[in-house]
Formats: structure tokens, C-alpha cells, sequence
């Protein structure tokens, strides 16, 4: 990747890298007929793919709308977007929306889903069905997460998109409902989906890297139990997600995205050590086993990752020690009996 910064001074920096489309994404937003519709446009990968989208659009010279929808409108959307609200709990809400062809749903719940796991619930379930019903007739890219595969050995590379779901948890147990909803209305509308199963996004505001990160610089902790993490640059994460959109298919089929093989959490605080001047305060012994996902089937389609893993471990320890903002939305990787 061409051009990167040496040091990610703030986030405004930090959004335009994250936004930054690969030429092959831009190509394929020159040949795709019809307007985009982004819902769930506010979480943390929402506001990425929207920038990416706009940008694809623009460096195209396309002549297509992007519309970003979700429970408040966006704060200062990019050029050439267009910002709807929508309470997505609501049914004749949905139904209301524009129609696109084109539909990348990213709406879903995870953090502090133990202790209000009916919310966790409807929002997993609930509203994936009232998207699914509404769009039936568009390509959908419906985001899911690899948590809705067992817990693996890290001798087994991960898991493929062959292997059977077995969730661990509500959450993840609501991540396979909302799978389904969209399974449903494949078989039964035709609708073309491909349901996006990602393993840790990271950037400097949250993820696996920064959980590590902090906790060395803070002088607290990092427990191995849990001793491997896949993860993905996010700008990366969103160009395989815009690009995941030719995969959509009835039978809708899942594609899973993270970075290539698996991350040491015992090295990885080590290299934190080194780049912050602290000792890790390593403890607990790895047990083997993890939640870890294998992309191969996503990299042969569209390539691998273009962020070099060095960079964004050098940007993270940089960021943590300037005080950058943390989204104080803990990835709890270490988890391994579902409650988040």
C-alpha cells in the first residue's frame, strides 16, 4: 500500500486512510448498476464503508447515489452521500426506505449483550428479518462474525466456510438467528445474499491490537489463555466487504473475512512491550484454542490484505501512548464461553 503515514496524528487522518478504496474496488463500483444503500451506517464499521463507497463512487465517475441509513443520521457525511434515519425495530420504518439494488447491512448487537439478552435478541433477529422481507429483490452483503462457528484448535488453520455452525453463547446464537433470516428469504424470495462471517477488525480505536496494547502500556495483565486472534486492517475489511457484493448468491452462502493465518497474543505483547519501553505482564498458558476463522476462499477471490500487519502494530502502540481515543469497546477476545 502505497503512501501510508509514518505516525496516525488523529482521526480525521485516521478516517481517511481507513476509507482508502483499492483500484479494484473502485472498478467495481464503476461496473455496478444502480444506487447503494448502507444500513447501519453508525457503528464502527459503518462510517468506513460509507467513506470507501463515496470515494469508489467518485474515483469512478460514477453517477450513483449512496445512502447511508441508521438510527440518527450520520454526522457530517462525506460528498455524495445521503443520510436517512430509521428505528430498524420498526417494520413499516423499513418499509418506508428507498430501494436500492445494492444493500450492505451492517445493523447488529454484541457488546453488553449478557445481561440484556432479549435486546441482543431482537436487534440480532428482529430487524434482519425486516431488512430481508423489505430487500428482498436487492443483493445484500449481511454482515455476521465468525463467533458463529465452534471454538477451534489452532492446529486446524480455522475455520472454512464448509465448516457447521455450532454458536457458543447468545450472542452468537443470535448472530446464526440473523444468518437465517436472510436464509429464509433467500430460499423462499430468491433474494441474493452473502453473509460477511468477519474476525476482528482492527484499527486504533478498538480491537484485538488495542485490547493488547493498552494493557501493556497501562501496565496491566494480557492473559494467553486465549493465546491467538485472527485480525484485519478495517480499511481492508471494508474493500473485501464492497467487493463481497459479487458473491451474493440464492442460497444466500457465507465468506469469511479476516486477515491471513493467526496472530501470537504472547508476541503480540511482546511487540507492544518493545514499542512502548514496558514489560508485558504476561500470565495464564495457552490452551490451544481460539475463536479463529481461515479466509483462504475470500483471498483467492479478491486478493489478500493490503496492510502490513508491522504498520498497524507501529500506528497502535504510537496512538496508545499519545492518549488517542479508545471507543472503550473491548473485543474480549480471551472469551471462550460465548458471554460478552
Amino acid at each position: 500500500m502505497k503512501d501510508l503515514p509514518d505516525v496516525i496524528r488523529d482521526e480525521a487522518q485516521l478516517d481517511e486512510v481507513l476509507s482508502r478504496p483499492w483500484p479494484q474496488t473502485v472498478e467495481f463500483v464503476k461496473r455496478l448498476e444502480g444506487d447503494i444503500l448502507v444500513l447501519g451506517a453508525g457503528g464502527k464499521i459503518g462510517p468506513t464503508l460509507v467513506r470507501m463507497l463515496a470515494r469508489a463512487v467518485a474515483a469512478a465517475g460514477a453517477t450513483k447515489d449512496v445512502l447511508a441509513v441508521g438510527r440518527r443520521p450520520l454526522d457530517d457525511p462525506p460528498p455524495g452521500v445521503r443520510t436517512v434515519a430509521c428505528d430498524f425495530l420498526d417494520l413499516d420504518a423499513v418499509a418506508r426506505l428507498p430501494r436500492a439494488p445494492n444493500v450492505f447491512f451492517l445493523a447488529g448487537r454484541k457488546f453488553g449483550s449478557t445481561g440484556n439478552e432479549p435486546l441482543t435478541w431482537a436487534t440480532n433477529v428482529i430487524v434482519p428479518h425486516h431488512v430481508a422481507r423489505t430487500f428482498a429483490a436487492s443483493r445484500v452483503v449481511a454482515f455476521s462474525t465468525g463467533g458463529v462457528y465452534p471454538i477451534m484448535d489452532v492446529a486446524t488453520g480455522g475455520a472454512t466456510e464448509e465448516t457447521p455452525p455450532e454458536p457458543v453463547g447468545e450472542y452468537a446464537m443470535s448472530c446464526l438467528g440473523r444468518e437465517r433470516m436472510f436464509d429464509y428469504f433467500s430460499q423462499a424470495a430468491g433474494a441474493r445474499v452473502v453473509h460477511i462471517r468477519l474476525n476482528y477488525a482492527v484499527e486504533m480505536r478498538y480491537g484485538v491490537l488495542v485490547d493488547v496494547a493498552t494493557k501493556v502500556w497501562d501496565r496491566r495483565p494480557v492473559d494467553v489463555t486465549t493465546g491467538w486472534a485472527n485480525v484485519i486492517w478495517q480499511g481492508d475489511a471494508a474493500n473485501y466487504t464492497v467487493l463481497g457484493l459479487q458473491a451474493a448468491a440464492s442460497p444466500a452462502c457465507p465468506l469469511n473475512i479476516t486477515g491471513p493465518g493467526v496472530i501470537s497474543i504472547r508476541e503480540t505483547a511482546e511487540t507492544f512491550g518493545r514499542l512502548l519501553g514496558r514489560e508485558p505482564i504476561i500470565v495464564g498458558t495457552e490452551n490451544g484454542r481460539a475463536l479463529l476463522s481461515n479466509a483462504s476462499r475470500s483471498h483467492a477471490l479478491f486478493g489478500l490484505p493490503q496492510m502490513p500487519l508491522a504498520r498497524v502494530l507501529q500506528w497502535t502502540a504510537d496512538w496508545v501512548r499519545a492518549g488517542g481515543r479508545n471507543l472503550g469497546k473491548p473485543t474480549h477476545f480471551e472469551v471462550q464461553d460465548g458471554k460478552y
